[in-house]
């Protein structure tokens, strides 16, 4: 049964970077657009990402309740020594829904629209920023459970360059896939190459920004380049990733395949957390020291995993299907939807 939670826990990951990361790239988007066009971005953004917005947060609340439930000495260790970008990570994903929220669906349309659409766009950068400094933190043996001070062991965890060069790749990340889903959702050619515009600007951007993810954990000594290139399922996931980095290429310059253009870009994200979570499973967490905190070592009792793994099994006979009926019928009803 611990397999089908651990399976759980990367699945619910990966889904949350991919559906939660499109949607904070609405902001992403929307902040890096033009003035004179923001009205419409932000019109299709929500037209694309309002009915069903609330249920990607599902993705991180299962990862949360895993890591509390099945692994609590891994859920301790983080929520401790990274409390601080995780609070912050927080408090960005209340303000971004609150806001979202009033700017949409405030009775009054006043002054303070403008006011929501700040709070909108920064939290949706400020959010999925700290996701990637959370996550590099994790696996960057900088988190010393040790530490005699406050700095040592809640500050240099996770405010280094390394973990920095993350969080904005993965602010990039989530601007890509943002624009690459809204491609379709455009109504006429001129917004269409817009997007496509948009797309190719934030992967031009992942690409740099990864480029110094590389260079940071060169100058600290983490063996990134070790991590991903020194076992067969890493250079598989990455060229796979590359591979189909080219084919959306193609297929954007064509400007059509849409769906076959969001299916190649969830799989370059799926290839990438492949490469990088496989390398280290089962340890979730290296800490300063060369210790780590592994799945199968510092997992719960038994009777508990084999209760959590039902619960989740149980849970997706319920609940996914109820989730895919929701994306459907509002996807078939979009139009009503029109602001």
């Amino acid at each position: 049964m611990i397999y089908v939670v651990i399976a759980y826990l990367w699945a619910a990951i990966l889904l949350y970077i991919l559906l939660g990361g499109a949607d904070f790239g609405a902001g992403i988007i929307e902040m890096f657009t033009s003035a004179k066009n923001k009205q419409y971005t932000r019109t299709t953004m929500y037209q694309a990402i309002g009915p069903v917005w609330e249920a990607n947060h599902m993705w991180l609340i299962i990862a949360i309740v895993v890591l509390f439930v099945g692994f609590p000495q891994i859920y301790t260790t983080v929520s401790t020594h990274l409390h601080i970008p995780l609070v912050i990570m927080l408090f960005g994903i209340i303000a971004r829904g609150t806001a979202f929220t009033f700017r949409n669906y405030d009775a009054v349309v006043d002054n303070m629209q403008k006011v929501y659409n700040k709070i909108f766009v920064y939290s949706s950068f400020v959010t999925p920023f700290f996701l990637g400094v959370i996550a590099a933190s994790a696996v960057s043996g900088r988190i010393d459970t040790n530490a005699g001070d406050f700095l040592s062991a809640y500050v240099f965890s996770w405010l280094n360059w390394f973990s920095i060069t993350v969080g904005f790749f993965t602010v990039a990340i989530c601007g890509y896939l943002a624009a690459i889903f809204i491609i379709g959702e455009t109504k006429d050619d001129a917004s269409k190459v817009r997007f496509i515009r948009k797309a190719k600007q934030m992967n031009v951007a992942a690409v740099v920004f990864g480029g110094l993810v590389f260079t940071a954990a060169k100058a600290e000594g983490i063996p990134l380049d070790k991590w991903l290139f020194d076992n067969t399922v890493g250079i598989m996931s990455l060229t796979a990733a590359v591979l189909s980095l080219i084919l959306l290429w193609y297929l954007l310059l064509k400007k059509g395949k849409v769906y076959i253009i969001r299916v190649l870009a969830g799989f370059q994200v799926t290839m990438i957390l492949l490469a990088i979570t496989l390398r280290h499973y089962p340890n979730i967490v290296i800490l300063k020291g060369g210790k780590y905190l592994s799945l199968m070592e510092h997992a719960g009792q038994e009777r508990t995993i084999y209760s959590l793994a039902m619960a989740l099994l149980l849970g997706s006979i319920f609940i996914l299907p109820a989730l895919f009926y929701l994306i459907y019928s509002f996807q078939k009803n979009k139009g009503q939807w029109d602001h």
